[in-house]
């Protein structure tokens, strides 16, 4: 009798994807982030999904429902913290896999590389989104100052930032229309990284060796799952450290208090995972300038396989 993971049509996708995937021998630790990306993904979309069955998408609410969701709803702290904390490993993931890929040559597979771009961008215009939906002071700010930049593109700038906003300032239409996308955008990532794993298995991991190991492959399962599984379990024990012991230490304090439109903050600064971001735009004094070169910030990573 045949092994059903090898007859059955849905296991037997599974089991050449991730059992019996010919993997090269010789790769380390530094290949886990890849898996441990696909765990965060899945762990912001199922805290999300809870989220926003208690969440309101309105400027008179929306600060009042998130902390209803920490006070009232039965374990609700648990799942604000775990998603606002899980954003904060997600984005550590993200840029060590970024840095592996670059310091062992990933790039050169060109189609998985740029999957990955796209990936990139969207995941950080998904935080970004998120990081208003509390309506705080930092979240109101931020969004104000984030979507102005837009403004510094000629002829169209103005339009296009008042467009975002659907009105002449960041109101009700912006916080509900950054919900909508914050929701949905999840949901094309998962689709971009079936994608980007459909790539990745077309043509092969790289390896730290950088020599072609055709003749070297051990199956994925159970020399590469061990690996995986003790990087999970690493990374949900410093997930859950943050969570229980010091939900606060990421965030900043400006966000518990309610938007005021009226009030700007001293330092309107971002999540520390946007920091290179704001970086730029501060060293360099034309508002134009700044929002090219963040951008460019990011499409260098598309032109990296052509050099």
């Amino acid at each position: 009798m045949t092994n059903i993971r090898k007859s059955h049509p849905l296991l037997k996708i599974i089991n050449s994807s991730f059992i019996d995937l010919p993997t090269p021998s010789s790769i380390s630790s530094w290949w886990n982030f890849g898996s441990l990306l696909g765990i965060c993904l899945a762990i912001q979309i199922l805290t999300g999904l809870f989220l926003a069955m208690h969440y309101t998408s309105d400027t008179m609410t929306a600060f009042n429902s998130v902390a209803h969701i920490c006070r009232d709803v039965n374990y609700g702290w648990v799942l604000r913290y775990l998603h606002a904390n899980g954003a904060s490993m997600f984005f550590i993931c993200l840029y060590l896999h970024i840095g592996r890929g670059l310091y062992y040559g990933s790039y050169m597979y060109k189609e998985t590389w740029n999957i990955g771009v796209i990936l990139l961008f969207a995941i950080m215009a998904t935080a970004f989104m998120g990081y208003v939906l509390p309506w705080g002071q930092m979240s109101f700010w931020g969004a104000t100052v984030i979507t102005n930049l837009l403004s510094a593109i000629p002829y169209v700038g103005t339009y296009l930032v008042e467009w975002i906003w659907g009105g002449f300032s960041v109101d009700k239409a912006t916080l509900t229309r950054f919900f909508a996308f914050h929701f949905l955008l999840p949901f094309i990532i998962t689709a971009l990284v079936m994608i980007h794993l459909l790539f990745l298995h077309e043509t092969g991991s790289n390896n730290p060796t950088g020599i072609p190991s055709d003749m070297d492959m051990i199956p994925f399962h159970p020399y590469h799952t061990i690996k995986d599984i003790l990087g999970l379990l690493i990374m949900i024990m410093i997930l859950l450290a943050l969570v229980l012991f010091t939900p606060d230490l990421l965030g900043d304090p400006d966000n518990y208090m309610p938007a005021n439109p009226l009030n700007t903050p001293p330092h309107i600064k971002p999540e520390w995972y946007f920091l290179f971001a704001y970086a730029i735009l501060r060293s360099i004094p034309n508002k134009l300038g700044g929002v090219l070169a963040l951008v460019m910030s990011i499409l260098v990573l598309l032109i990296i396989p052509l050099l």
